[in-house]
């Protein structure tokens, strides 16, 4: 997966100068197979991603969306999906998750605030988009845990707000160990687990 900045005089891509893109200049963008997405007004893309970053998203659904849903304690999705919150309209997390109790900013096929977690599969073909544009999106948005899994290390990075606007240093979490989130604390994820038997480990 690709993510770059849009060229202000892309024909394919029609809309306002860079810096003064707006929610309602994302919808009326085509449907074109690629993730769009506008941080603080400026318009970013990405391609499609590998099998194998698929295959983590999938995994990451698997073994925590899906047994907190089953508990009733959340409700999670994958891309594509449309999350608005200051500075950040929209965005689209690769894996996004809302406490049961906080459904309420879920409305109008959109997540309408801030989750209590968001993790993303890094990109390798632009990896300071997770680790620099989007980490200080989410951060000044203030989601309060943000993720990156590293699918060529095989790591899980989590930082957590410590204070408004800014991450604490990331733990860093290889195969073998067991992350839990504190949004989820009777959920511990195996980090092993996310790339385990894929068939195709490509990026």
């Amino acid at each position: 997966m690709v993510t770059l900045v849009i060229p202000t005089d892309a024909a394919s891509v029609k809309g306002p100068p860079q810096g003064q893109w707006t929610y309602a200049d994302w919808e009326t963008l085509p449907d074109d197979g690629n993730r769009y997405e506008v941080i603080d007004g400026v318009l970013y893309m990405s391609t499609a991603p590998s099998s194998f970053q698929q295959w983590i998203i999938i995994h990451l659904y698997g073994f925590l969306g899906f047994p907190a849903e089953q508990q009733g304690l959340a409700y999670s999705y994958v891309a594509p999906i449309a999350v608005l919150m200051p500075g950040c309209e929209p965005v689209q997390p690769d894996f996004v998750l809302v406490l049961a109790e906080r459904a309420s900013i879920m409305r109008d096929g959109r997540i309408r605030g801030v989750p209590d977690l968001i993790v993303e599969v890094l990109s390798p073909g632009n990896p300071a988009y997770d680790k620099q544009v989007k980490l200080e999106a989410y951060a000044k948005a203030g989601v309060p845990e943000y993720a990156i899994v590293d699918p060529a290390e095989k790591t899980l990075s989590l930082r957590r707000l410590e204070k408004p606007g800014q991450y604490a240093e990331p733990r860093v979490f290889k195969e073998g160990d067991t992350v839990t989130f504190v949004c989820l604390p009777t959920i511990p994820l195996e980090v092993g687990k996310l790339f385990a038997d894929a068939p195709d480990t490509t990026l």
